[in-house]
């Protein structure tokens, strides 16, 4: 018998997801959270993201405990598209989106679930840890929140971000590294009908490096992909530039370098033979990391999941997060799931259970 409020839970969550947030424009979400917080106790900052990629901005807040110990909850607030117009069914105890869009469980769960614990051990009158949050932006499209996140606010020496799918008490404590390539080919403008060989056709020269190039699943510890081609100007024009942008991922730096080695010398060469031009912007967008299970932070949250019945267990991702971020910066972080399934599709849904069940887990772990 669960002791978290799954109406208000439900309800509360609901209202999140159809606050429209696609990645930019998370301001009327954030300022919603800002007062929500507010009335739970929390000394919230707002924390401006430099630049101009969101309206919004990141959340920093602070709730004092009286039990030794302090944890920061890190959950972002932006969704992929489509994501604007959400209208949430629950249909058998799962809950997902009536239309054409996602649901935005990803990662609205998170944020419900923290509020929801907190609201809860409130009422319980409960001693528990002090509790920071921090709410990021612009997660979807490179972590941009959590990158520019003023890390000088938080106190606590480790976090818990709540953004991953899988069974509750799923701990992510390996994930991979990730390095962004952009590429430009420049080829030769020519009339596709009366000269073609006059002209170098910039697609020849991709097809060319990428029908050479090793791609998808490379090992068990990583992946690249080539995700975005862009060029052409008519049928009767020789192709005269492309651009592509590609990537790679692994749990292992080594095997990250020699990958995008690879994948940069196949384009070089190809190029080279075609007689094209060519500009390569490598950037790494994220690095890997790597908590053992035998860690103190990981112990203390397999010991808050046993107490509430549930048997946790480490694994690695092949997925990036803020968590990525955080280590990064010198914060111990793990990323758990909240339930949620399919994300990123039309599909998505989370179930009820599972959104109560990881509420639990946080009640668990801050009053323990």
């Amino acid at each position: 018998m669960t002791n978290i409020n799954q109406q208000r839970l439900v309800e509360h969550f609901i209202s999140l997801v159809k606050i429209d947030s696609e990645s930019g424009n998370e301001k009327a979400v954030a300022e919603t959270l800002v007062e929500q917080l507010g009335q739970l106790g929390f000394e919230v900052t707002q924390l401006s993201v430099p630049g101009t990629i969101s309206n919004g901005f990141n959340i920093y807040g602070k709730l004092q405990g009286s039990l030794e110990g302090s944890i920061i909850f890190s959950s972002h607030m932006d969704t992929v598209t489509p994501g604007n117009g959400i209208e949430p069914i629950i249909e058998d105890g799962v809950i997902s989106a009536k239309g054409d869009t996602i649901l935005g469980g990803d990662d609205k769960s998170g944020i419900a679930a923290v509020m929801e614990a907190v609201r809860n051990i409130q009422e319980s009158g409960e001693a528990h840890k002090t509790i920071e949050v921090a709410f990021t932006v612009y997660e979807e499209r490179g972590m941009h929140g959590s990158k520019n996140f003023d890390m000088s606010k938080i106190e606590s020496d480790q976090a818990i971000v709540l953004d991953s799918g899988g069974p509750i008490g799923t701990i992510i404590t390996t994930a991979p590294g990730q390095q962004s390539l952009k590429v430009t080919i420049k080829g030769k403008p020519a009339h596709a009908g009366l000269e073609p060989e006059a002209g170098i056709n910039a697609l020849t020269v991709a097809a060319d490096a990428i029908s050479k190039m090793q791609l998808s699943r490379i090992d068990d510890e990583t992946t690249a992909n080539i995700g975005v081609v862009q060029g052409g100007q008519a049928t009767n024009i020789v192709m005269p530039e492309l651009h592509i942008e590609a990537e790679a991922r692994s749990l292992n730096d080594d095997k990250l370098a020699k990958q995008v080695d690879h994948m940069v010398s196949t384009f070089e060469a190809a190029a080279q033979k075609h007689g094209a031009g060519i500009e390569i912007a490598s950037s790494r967008s994220y690095n890997a990391y790597h908590i053992s299970d035998d860690d103190a932070h990981v112990v203390a949250i397999k010991a808050a999941f046993e107490a509430i019945g549930i048997e946790a267990f480490t694994k690695p991702t092949g997925g990036g997060s803020d968590a990525n971020i955080f280590n990064e910066k010198g914060l111990k972080t793990v990323n758990l799931s909240t339930g949620m399934s399919k994300v990123h599709t039309t599909d998505e849904f989370i179930a009820v259970a599972d959104l109560v069940a990881i509420t639990e887990f946080i009640r668990s772990y801050l009053t323990r």
